[in-house]
């Protein structure tokens, strides 16, 4: 399977600069925007409200609407991209056709949008976060497949209401996610997909940094080749099913966005 995100390249992103009066001193001031991409609005909520409550700017992009732009336009002041969950990926990415029995929800459009934003901020070495289905596309973009169908993970009905699955996983101490969530070891988080990975899945360039414990399927993955894009299985959004400790994931997106317009705005030329 040929991966569909090529090595990234050193390419400085287009910035706008603004002047800001402060005890009477003009100042730079950059803005750094965290782009959330998503199959609809009401999908987005929950995200938009994390990174909100981070101090970060946001900018939703879903496929009615956006499909049409250029990336550049999509991305223009981005420092940061945030990958959510959704419906199910297109099997024919990684090589497979659809098992009928597998109850897919699939979504070629936003599977489209997604993947190029994604190489965008891949070659300019953007910080990401790719949370469940996103962490799956991030594993198809670099060359890996996915389990199209596992029993045992989604949310149930329970008198009426939906409630989320749950199991623990396992943290490495030696993951980027693990220092920026506080800590590495046994968590119990939620679990709302009905697709996943194992090793034999796992694209190659990518590295398991968490997993669960009774069955062994990948809850967490990072490129090595990159600064900081970190991938979970879970939903950290939903912060009453996850410990309060994982909303540091979305603090941290954020000072890397910031990190990321800084680093290349000192190189702007002087007005």
């Amino acid at each position: 399977m040929q991966a569909l995100i090529r090595t990234k390249t050193s390419t400085t992103p287009t910035l706008e600069r603004c002047n800001c009066r402060h005890n009477s001193v003009i100042m730079l001031c950059y803005m750094a925007t965290v782009v959330i991409t998503s199959s609809g609005a009401k999908n987005a909520r929950r995200y938009v409200e994390v990174m909100e409550s981070a101090g970060a700017a946001v900018r939703i992009l879903i496929p009615d609407g956006h499909a049409d732009l250029s990336t550049e336009e999509l991305m223009r002041d981005a420092g940061g991209l945030l990958l959510s969950g959704g419906p199910d990926i297109d099997p024919a990415l990684y090589g497979e056709e659809p098992d009928p029995d597998a109850g897919l929800t699939l979504n070629r459009h936003l599977d489209n949008l997604e993947l190029r934003v994604l190489e965008w901020a891949l070659e300019r070495d953007m910080p990401v976060l790719a949370i469940c289905r996103g962490m799956q596309l991030l594993n198809v973009a670099f060359g890996g497949k996915l389990i199209q169908d596992l029993p045992g993970h989604k949310s149930k009905k329970i008198n009426g209401n939906w409630e989320s699955a749950s199991h623990t996983i396992y943290v490495a101490p030696g993951s980027k996610a693990a220092p920026v969530i506080g800590m590495a070891g046994f968590f119990k988080v939620n679990s709302l997909h009905h697709q996943g990975l194992k090793e034999a899945q796992r694209a190659p360039r990518l590295m398991t940094t968490a997993y669960e414990v009774d069955d062994g399927l990948i809850e967490g993955l990072e490129s090595p080749e990159h600064s900081w894009v970190i991938g979970l299985q879970c939903h950290p959004e939903r912060r009453d099913e996850v410990p309060k400790m994982f909303g540091n994931l979305f603090l941290g997106l954020h000072e890397r966005a910031e990190s990321f317009i800084s680093e290349f705005a000192v190189r702007l030329p002087r007005r």
